[in-house]
């Protein structure tokens, strides 16, 4: 098998994938169709528009660390059934309020965070149990193909989402059909996880209920410079640099004079490049902390480059550059967290790790808006990528030079370890 697809060999990564990637693309479909259906509820409202974008990733904030925890003291393959449920139902409570007719703004507003709830306690699961599925060896080519997959996705859902659409009509009721679509499409991954054997699963043995397991973690983490460092760039990267869906509007709208076709161009450029990135990244060995810093000072630089870009046709063809430099950073983050991290501590680290990567756009968005009014749209992508890069040193300063962490040696030395293979924990 080709060495970019050898995670596929495992058979219970195999029904995984084919169940993530017809989950991923609903729910790019449902992106477009809440969207649209929150327009034509209330009038074309951006700010409506945007308190439903609010509201579906505030969970994800408020709630990661105890879905960490959550994740360390329940067998996760059950778990993500649970969670795939908690997504499922309000994606068809809404659709079906849209197909009817009855659909007002504050319905989306209500299941969008309810939606959110489930993403929150969904995230450090399934990232955690990658690792459970699969032998440590595969663990950088598995997160690899997962992000192949959603950023495969997000290609050909919208455009799905988009037809669909169109051709039941255009209205509120087009766009319940197609979030319906998303709802039922949980049932995949609930069907596989199902089909898993789970003597074949790397189980972690289940951390058991006591007082202070959060503040546990963070302890945890807080005691490891070398997942601190990690944290630290993704937490920059995520702040400043990744708020590609404002600063390409931006960029289209105020410095090319382009409209929405040319700015829609853009977010299929961004994800080819992105979908290349996952599988070049899916295809490396063992990831390294030095690879991880490179990436993100790969990345900043390119989005400074991308800022200075002197025509439409330039930033285009740029535009797949960033996308892989992103994902080469992001899936090399992912796997350096995963491998790093202790078996009963890995959900709650993983939570951690959403919430910091999640949670840093929401603040930096204000600030780069902000520097793109007063200075300019230019400047939201060669400020985003000044602070990256600016982040990721000062990061390399404070948690890598006495641990010699980006030393490959001395980074690969205390990890390696024999893969044992734990019993199967059962559900009740």
């Amino acid at each position: 098998m080709s060495p970019t697809f050898q995670a596929l060999s495992n058979r219970n990564y195999r029904l995984y994938a084919a169940g993530g990637v017809v989950s991923n693309t609903g729910t790019w479909m449902q992106r477009v169709a809440q969207d649209w259906l929150v327009l034509q509820l209330s009038a074309n409202n951006g700010t409506a528009l945007g308190i439903t974008t609010g509201l579906q990733f505030l969970p994800m904030l408020l709630l990661s660390p105890y879905a960490g925890l959550i994740a360390d003291r329940f067998p996760k393959r059950r778990l993500l059934q649970v969670t795939q449920l908690m997504m499922a139902v309000p994606a068809i409570l809404l659709g079906v309020l849209a197909v009817t007719g009855v659909a007002q703004t504050w319905h989306v507003y209500v299941l969008a965070f309810v939606f959110g709830i489930g993403t929150a306690f969904d995230a450090p699961a399934r990232q955690s149990f990658v690792s459970e599925m699969v032998e440590p060896e595969l663990l950088t080519n598995a997160v690899g193909l997962n992000s192949a997959s959603f950023n495969a996705a997000r290609m050909v859902g919208p455009a799905l989402a988009g037809v669909l659409i169109a051709a039941l009509g255009s209205g509120a009721e087009a766009t319940g059909w197609v979030i319906i679509l998303n709802g039922l499409s949980y049932s995949a991954v609930i069907y596989v996880l199902q089909r898993m054997r789970p003597e074949d699963l790397d189980s972690a043995e289940l951390a058991a209920r006591g007082k202070g397991m959060i503040r546990e973690g963070m302890r945890y983490v807080r005691g490891r410079p070398d997942l601190m460092l990690v944290l630290a760039i993704v937490f920059f990267a995520g702040t400043f640099g990744l708020n590609f869906q404002m600063t390409s509007a931006l960029m289209a709208t105020d410095v090319y004079g382009k409209g929405a076709t040319e700015y829609g161009l853009l977010g299929t450029t961004m994800a080819v490049g992105s979908l290349a990135g996952a599988l070049l990244a899916a295809r490396r060995g063992r990831p390294r902390h030095r690879l991880v810093v490179l990436a993100a000072l790969a990345f900043g630089t390119v989005e400074i480059l991308a800022g200075l870009a002197p025509s439409y046709l330039t930033f285009v063809l740029w535009t797949p550059l960033l996308g892989i430099t992103a994902l080469t950073m992001i899936t090399a983050a992912n796997a350096t967290v995963q491998l790093g991290t202790a078996p009963m501590m890995r959900g709650r680290v993983m939570a951690l790790y959403m919430m910091i990567f999640m949670g840093g756009t929401p603040l930096g968005a204000p600030i780069v808006g902000w520097i793109g009014e007063v200075f300019g749209a230019r400047w939201t992508l060669i400020g985003g990528g000044l602070g990256t890069i600016l982040g990721v040193l000062l990061a390399a300063a404070v948690f890598s030079r006495s641990q010699g962490m980006l030393d490959p040696e001395v980074n690969d030395r205390p990890r390696l370890r024999k893969r044992v293979r734990a019993p199967a924990v059962q559900a009740r």
